[in-house]
């Protein structure tokens, strides 16, 4: 996976325009994927390729059309009422009108803008070729017996040639050179058809056929047959020798690609030619098979190749392998040098390989037979047998070998020098430094000096301090000495004889082994480890990690190119730091790199550990990074100046809807694609076009007015929905090539979904008005309870005051005709006993005294017969009674009362009235009992159906504990009185402002 989708050509600025095919390679060494038949990627062999303009890929099977865009393949099927000529597909063209031209093995059609066109002149004929020229005439061939027929089509009309036999059997290859010329290949010759009259050119020799046409770097024409490939000069067809190993094959079809590189369609696999060299892959390389049908390039430059086994494709890596086929040869590479020559050394298990300018010199103890014509052996006198583990280029331009079996010495001019007895078992470093002294590290024998005299030394890693051994050394051409880097994780200076500046994790170095080391022409110290990339400097370490924006932790090497750029090698894949960025990083360690990613798509080797002995790369003067790949794999080689690149945005298109596992075409026109009712689950399948690593396409989608944001997909092509509402939709669809170019203008597909019966609008509103029409009467209904519940309460509470009414006046009878008949009668009695006693005698003062309480009793005992039974209420009404009553109770208490009783008020019904009354005179008599007011107000009002009732005073008021707590038994009462006439009752007092009592009661 790429750290970042940063565009590369803003990235490493100097980057091809297309990723087309690197032509200085080898085909063995571009990136290959295969999809084979025998695992079900198509029915039968694909006959033939092209590319529309939309991006898919189309190939032409035995059974049918296959739509292909990098991942999934889609069998193609004809709209309802129409129907290819045959299933057979022969021949395909994706026209510069957008047009595909099918050939089947019965005739030919165009598919254009959902319509397929029949061509009946070359009905129930196998199509074998189908050709474009520059005027966009449409050239198509067709067999026959006896004669086969070429036809040239230009919009609606068709002229055909070919009935007088001079094709034979037909046309098999077509070609339009770069000077206009049309080709014409057939069984025994070649045909030049324009422009003038036409041309017959026979071939020599045993009859043939000419299957397919090409040019070489001369501009001359290339032509296949059975016998080969050929040259075709001033009307001359001569053998064509392909420089390289001795091929005897059938060509069927060529391919020049856009970088010039020749590739041929053979029966022993395909054939790659460039710039002289030839090279050739087959099954037993991994091509799906031997027998090649057809080859395409498409509008990425990637190569495409059908064969008897499936299909092939071919493109640009990043890093490629060299290997056995490129010359090394042994493919498992130990060690690797450049000398100060510019030549890059490479230690493997048979000697030694010196690479220069392309050619291969072997360094070995015996000589074999050549494997490439580029190898140059070179048996030095005693050169040791086995594997060389480790290498040094000295400044004399000496090449120092450790090899297994144990031996140490140097090359110097071809002649081998053997060094010491000391038996160097795992040599994990060799290094100069600044006074020509050669270090070797060795995990068993420990430190060896080698002073320029030949001097040896050796210091063991337990007088070191050590437990461990060095896995890696640099010179230290500043300050002198060395930096040791430890296989138990860390490093330190070794000088004098000792180890100085040691640092370790606790110290801010990265843990774990340390695998390499590099010192900065600013001097700082860049140590490769497992835990990080490290930077010492100025007597502090600091460590780079996935905290910062590496891709991993574990950091095999690193390296700068040219431009000062910084490269990565781990378990991850090769990562890229610009200098700026690591620059921004070492200013500020909380700064966060962007890294960019290398993986095993790019052509690279993964490995969980470095392979190999330090330094495990190197770079060539030209800039080219060379390292060791994992064993087996030969050496790997990047060009930092010529990083490929895909400028290419890839087209996107939405391909299928799906509601409910039923599929609905998207149509061509970009019309809406309407959904039924109570659609739930929704999954929408969506594609970029660009083939050269479409696993790395990404995608982001949004449902507008569904979506709030753009989703991240990654390189998923469906989008999911549930439950959608009914409404009309639009789905866009963005996506990004495997170079991080996005196409920002996408894909839209609008869609609508329909709404059920019970979704509709006018069902809404009859839901609503039904609702309305529901509560509404609901409410009426409620109002109606309500209001006769009133009533009843109402008349509850009326026939509870005439009970108590009637009981008043049964008391109040009672009292008068009973108690105070009694209490006259013992009056009486009283006053005629005090007539008999003397009026000296004290007995008479005390029966006075008695007389006069019972007369004070009569009196009240009368009035409080005439309270509970007022007679004006009776007689006069509410307001004459409470005028009444106002008065008579000014004149008793002595506080002016002022009273204003609207009669309308007097139409109140005589429970209402009765309950105002008391009211009143319990609010009076509150007043004179608690007030001490000078003044008194009571009002008594009608207005909106609502009788009021208000007395104030000017009194004391009443303290707020005593208002908290609800009152006297008085206020109760009245409270109580006012609320079984279904009104309010509000009680307002200040403590020295008076008090206020308000009823309002609805009239009845």
């Amino acid at each position: 996976m790429r750290a970042s989708i940063v565009f590369l050509v803003c990235v490493l600025g100097s980057g091809s325009s297309v990723f087309a095919l690197n032509p200085a390679l080898d085909v063995n060494q571009y990136a290959h994927t295969t999809w084979k038949i025998r695992d079900g990627f198509t029915k039968g062999v694909i006959k033939s390729i092209a590319q529309t303009p939309d991006g898919y890929l189309w190939l032409g099977t035995e059974f049918g059309l296959i739509r292909f865009d990098g991942v999934r393949t889609v069998e193609w099927r004809p709209p309802a009422g129409q129907s290819l000529p045959s299933t057979d597909i022969w021949n395909l063209l994706a026209a510069s009108d957008g047009a595909l031209w099918i050939g089947t093995a019965k005739g030919v059609v165009r598919w254009k803008e959902g319509q397929l066109t029949h061509f009946r002149e070359l009905a129930g004929r196998v199509i074998w070729r189908i050709f474009e020229d520059r005027e966009h005439t449409i050239w198509v061939s067709g067999t026959g017996v006896p004669a086969g027929r070429l036809c040239a089509i230009r919009d609606r009309t068709v002229a055909c040639d070919g009935d007088d036999g001079r094709f034979g059997y037909g046309v098999i290859g077509m070609r339009e050179d770069r000077e206009g010329n049309l080709w014409l290949g057939v069984m025994s010759g070649i045909w030049r058809w324009r422009p003038g009259p036409p041309v017959f050119f026979a071939l020599r020799g045993e009859p043939d056929i000419v299957q397919a046409f090409a040019e070489d770097s001369d501009g001359q024409l290339l032509v296949t047959t059975h016998r080969g490939i050929r040259r075709f000069v001033a009307g001359r067809i001569d053998a064509y020798a392909l420089d390289g190993p001795n091929l005897p094959f059938t060509g069927y079809k060529m391919l020049r690609d856009r970088e010039g590189a020749l590739w041929l369609a053979t029966k022993n696999g395909v054939v790659h030619s460039h710039a002289g060299r030839v090279d050739t892959f087959g099954q037993a390389d991994g091509l799906s098979a031997d027998e090649v049908f057809t080859l395409f390039e498409d509008r990425e430059g990637s190569v495409w190749v059908s064969t008897s086994g499936g299909l092939d494709r071919f493109r640009n890596v990043v890093v490629w392998t060299m290997s056995a086929k490129q010359g090394l040869p042994n493919s498992v590479a130990a060690s690797i040098r450049a000398a100060p020559d510019g030549s890059i050394w490479v230690g493997t298990l048979q000697g030694v390989q010196r690479w220069e300018n392309g050619r291969v010199t072997s360094y070995r103890a015996h000589a074999r037979p050549a494997i490439s014509n580029t190898e140059n052996q070179v048996v030095p006198q005693g050169f040791p047998e086995g594997t060389s583990r480790a290498l040094l280029a000295d400044e004399r331009g000496r090449i120092w070998i450790a090899t297994s079996p144990p031996s140490f010495g140097y090359l110097e001019r071809n002649r081998y020098v053997p060094v010491g007895d000391v038996a160097l078992r795992a040599v994990r470093s060799m290094v100069e430094d600044a006074g020509g002294t050669v270090w070797v590290a060795d995990q068993a024998a420990g430190l060896l000096r080698i002073a320029p005299n030949g001097r040896l030394e050796r210091t063991p890693w337990s007088a070191l301090g050590r437990s461990d051994f060095a896995t890696t050394m640099t010179a230290d051409r500043t300050r002198g000495g060395m930096w040791l880097g430890f296989w138990d994780g860390d490093i330190a200076r070794f000088q004098d004889g000792a180890l100085h500046d040691t640092y370790t994790a606790a110290r801010g170095l990265g843990a774990g082994r340390v695998n390499s080391l590099r010192l900065d022409v600013d001097g700082s110290l860049w140590v490769a480890t497992a835990g990080g990339l490290s930077r010492v400097h100025d007597g502090r370490a600091s460590t780079l990690t996935t905290h910062n924006g590496l891709p991993c932790d574990s950091v095999h090497w690193v390296i700068d190119d040219d431009a000062r750029a910084m490269w990565l090698n781990g378990t991850c894949g090769l990562a890229r730091l610009e200098r700026a960025d690591v620059d921004a990083w070492v200013a500020d360690p909380r700064h966060a790199i962007n890294a960019v990613v290398f993986d095993s798509s790019d052509g690279l080797r993964l490995s969980a550990l470095p392979s190999g002995s330090d330094p495990f790369v190197a770079k060539s003067p030209n800039g080219q990074i060379w390292f060791i790949g994992v064993d087996g794999d030969g050496v790997q080689v990047l060009d930092p100046r010529h990083l490929p690149s895909n400028t290419i945005a890839p087209p996107v298109r939405v391909e299928q809807i799906v509601a409910d596992h039923k599929a609905f075409a998207v149509p061509s026109d970009g019309s809406r694609v309407d959904l039924p009712p109570l659609t739930r689950d929704l999954q929408i399948d969506y594609t970029a076009l660009s083939l050269v690593e479409p696993e790395k396409n990404r995608f982001r989608y949004k449902l507008e007015g569904y979506d709030r944001d753009w989703q991240d997909a990654g390189n998923r092509r469906q989008a999911f929905y549930t439950n959608l509402s009914p409404r009309d939709y639009r789905f866009r669809v963005i996506a990004s090539n495997n170079s991080g170019v996005w196409n920002d203008t996408g894909a839209v597909l609008d869609f609508s979904v329909a709404p059920a019966y019970y979704q509709t609008t006018w069902f809404l509103a009859l839901s609503v008005g039904v609702i309305v029409s529901l509560v509404w009467t609901a409410h009426r209904l409620r109002l109606r309870i309500v209001e006769q519940h009133r009533l009843e309460i109402s008349a509850l509470n009326e026939r509870m005051m005439k009970a108590q009414e009637q009981e008043r006046i049964r008391i109040a009878g009672e009292l008068h005709d009973g108690v105070m008949q009694e209490m006259l009668a013992v009056t009486m009695m009283v006053g005629t006993a005090r007539r008999r006693i003397p009026s000296d005698s004290d007995a008479r003062a005390t029966l006075d005294k008695i007389q006069h309480k019972l007369v004070q009793a009569g009196t009240d005992l009368r009035q409080l017969s005439h309270d509970l039974h007022p007679p004006l209420l009776q007689e006069a009404g509410l307001p004459k009674a409470v005028q009444s009553y106002c008065e008579q109770f000014s004149a008793a208490s002595g506080i002016p009362v002022s009273c204003e009783a609207y009669e309308s008020a007097g139409e109140l019904s005589r429970g209402a009235a009765l309950a105002l009354f008391r009211i009143v005179q319990e609010a009076l008599g509150n007043v004179a009992k608690h007030a001490r007011a000078s003044r008194i107000t009571v009002r008594l009002t009608r207005s909106d159906g609502m009788v009021t009732l208000a007395v104030s005073d000017d009194g004391v008021g009443l303290d707020r504990s005593r208002l908290a707590s609800g009152g006297g038994l008085g206020l109760v009462m009245m409270r109580e009185r006012a609320s079984q006439l279904n009104g309010t009752f509000t009680f307002e007092s200040v403590p020295g402002g008076g008090t206020t009592i308000r009823v309002t009661i609805p009239f009845r």
